[in-house]
């Protein structure tokens, strides 16, 4: 009987440790006619088969167009995503989607407009464009469940920026009563030095800040500008305490001397307690 109560208790201790996830924030540019040769359709297979690669449970996405959405979500076939457009909360404007494995339960999920009026299609103080936030609440098979907030800062308007993070933050506060552990990524358009990420720090940590591991450049905005060295780390995943980083990664993958996207993708490996 020992010998069994003994193994029991270690049943239970496993189904309660950390539950490794793998992420990603990918901006991975508008399909845009004047990019030239870093058009989307001369790089879209190879960024999928980047993704494939890594193959991360969770993927925020920034700037997909409703055909950009569908092509990632047709090749990847174990995924499914979630989002809606920026420009009328359906199907027409930039996505923030966020793509997860088919192994994950979805319990909850929505997208709110960065701006005064979160709860409609807006633009909010002096941004260029509408901003959104997607978010979803995931399980795994083990019963850990987290938040998961994905999002695109506007390019031009600092108050709006600013704003914004406080928006999101609100948002956490609002949604997660329950103290689940949270993940917010996303192409927030600010270097680490500026205010909405001092104001993110309050809480929550910066991954690359406290990873284990930290592989790849500073910088995730190269402009394709392939012979030039990247200056600007505008692209974050940050997590509450609950979650453990083990790495952390800027991925800089290229194809005949050309980037698969103006932005290199953020990849973490993460324990979910």
């Amino acid at each position: 009987m020992k010998i069994i109560a003994c193994f029991l208790l270690t049943i239970t201790v496993h189904t309660i440790s950390a539950q490794n996830l793998k992420v990603m924030t990918y901006n991975i540019r508008l399909d845009y006619s004047a990019d030239g040769k870093n058009e989307w359709s001369d790089r879209k297979e190879k960024l999928l088969s980047q993704v494939q690669f890594f193959e991360p449970d969770i993927m925020g996405i920034q700037e997909g167009l409703p055909h950009q959405v569908a092509y990632l979500d047709t090749g990847l076939s174990q995924y499914k995503y979630i989002g809606v457009g920026r420009d009328d909360g359906k199907s027409k404007g930039e996505f923030s989607a966020i793509y997860y494995k088919s192994s994950l339960e979805l319990l909850q999920s929505g997208t709110f407009w960065l701006s005064p009026t979160p709860e409609k299609p807006s633009k909010g103080w002096d941004a260029a464009l509408p901003r959104i936030c997607t978010y979803g609440l995931f399980e795994t098979s083990s019963g850990h469940a987290y938040w998961v907030f994905n999002t695109h800062f506007d390019h031009r308007g600092e108050q709006a920026r600013v704003e914004s993070m406080k928006v999101i933050l609100s948002k956490i506060e609002e949604l997660n009563t329950e103290n689940f552990p949270v993940i917010v990524m996303g192409d927030l358009n600010v270097t680490p030095d500026e205010a909405p990420i001092l104001e993110m720090k309050q809480q929550l940590s910066d991954t690359r800040d406290i990873a284990k591991v930290v592989y790849g450049p500073d910088a995730t905005f190269n402009a394709f500008q392939f012979d030039e060295t990247p200056t600007r780390r505008i692209d974050y995943i940050a997590v509450s305490n609950q979650i453990i980083v083990e790495k952390y990664a800027v991925l800089t993958g290229s194809f005949e001397q050309k980037y698969i996207s103006d932005h290199f993708p953020v990849y973490c490996e993460i324990g979910v307690k």
